[in-house]
């Protein structure tokens, strides 16, 4: 199969047209900033993103310059934000180390922040022309289908790798493997597969059983837990919004929030305990629920007016200022249901 399925596979391509703009222009640093934003994110969700990125800086040494705060902000609502903080650390490595250039291969381009085995794979492969075995979501469902592998994921990721690497080609790696992954992403979709137009139909051992729309087999995922929190809407006299920054390590780390209680498995007894000053806090009424990973969120918020002699530990914004901070969505969401609910 390996003689056959990559050459029907690169004609099919070349015949829809679908290779995305920065790929075809195998610049690496436009293929490297791409990967990291695909990651766990739809190709339709990072276009407009990566427009933005690659016009306010067009090379590797701008986006090194750009103050961190800039670029969180510029990623805000993409989600997953640690990948925008080691982003950025990857470029000043890449300008302030390598000259500007990015490694060739894998193992030198895993040692850079932010780089695991899907981005250096994915980089080595469409920048350069290395043969390299590129696996994401799509690909793992393509070949759970292709060769009807019954084992569950997560357990099934190894022997599905090795499928894949057993396919990749010699010739045009780079375009092969954007195929299989626009194959995954477009025909063998998780719902309701195009097995009829597909140019692996024929080998397709999932198809020939009846179970391709079945497959990858899941083991079941635990239900994901709700955490409750309370956050806090503070003005000042000029009508300033009090943000502070959240610690570096961890969830949204580094990112400007509305100041808040900890986020825990009940609702918080006492909220106005732990709010940036004692005021004469007022519950504004509804919830903001946002939804993470691992786990729900509901905060709801209280909001207040600071004394003319107050300094609380961060940072006052103004309103109409508030969309150059390095808000995430949740964050936003925070400001929204403030801005209709407090005045």
């Amino acid at each position: 199969m390996s003689d056959v399925l990559p050459p029907a596979l690169l004609a099919w391509y070349d015949r829809s047209g679908r290779a995305l703009p920065w790929r075809t222009r195998r610049d690496p640093y436009a293929v490297w900033l791409s990967e990291v934003m695909l990651q766990q994110t739809t190709v339709a969700a990072v276009i407009p993103y990566f427009q933005r990125f690659l016009a306010r800086w067009p090379t590797v040494f701008d986006l090194a310059a750009a103050p961190v705060d800039e670029v969180m902000a510029e990623w805000a609502g993409l989600g997953y934000y640690a990948r925008a903080r080691n982003l950025h650390a990857c470029a000043r490595v890449v300008a302030e180390w390598r000259h500007g250039l990015f490694p060739e291969d894998e193992a030198a381009l895993l040692k850079l922040p932010g780089i695991g085995a899907y981005s250096a794979a994915a980089i080595a492969a469409i920048a350069f022309g290395r043969k390299a075995v590129v696996v994401d979501g799509n690909v793992e469902r393509v070949m759970a289908r292709l060769f009807a592998v019954a084992t569950p994921l997560p357990q099934a990721k190894l022997r599905l790798k090795e499928l894949a690497a057993g396919l990749t080609p010699d010739h045009r790696p780079g375009d092969y493997a954007q195929a299989l992954m626009d194959l995954g992403a477009t025909l063998c979709t998780p719902r309701n597969p195009a097995c009829g137009i597909c140019p692996w139909q024929g080998a397709c051992e999932g198809r020939r059983q009846g179970i391709a729309a079945e497959l990858p087999a899941r083991t079941a995922k635990p239900e994901r837990p709700t955490r409750f929190g309370t956050a806090f809407w503070l003005t000042d006299r000029q009508g300033r919004v009090l943000l502070r920054r959240r610690p570096p390590q961890g969830l949204l780390g580094g990112m400007m929030e509305i100041p808040s209680t900890d986020w825990q498995d009940s609702p918080p007894a006492d909220a106005a305990a732990q709010a940036p000053l004692a005021a004469a806090w007022r519950p504004l009424p509804g919830l903001v629920r946002h939804t993470f990973t691992h786990f729900h969120l509901d905060m709801t918020m209280m909001a207040a007016k600071a004394g003319p002699n107050a300094h609380p530990h961060g940072v006052w914004t103004e309103i109409d200022r508030l969309g150059e901070q390095a808000l995430p969505t949740v964050m936003r969401k925070l400001v929204s249901h403030a801005l209709a609910k407090a005045y």
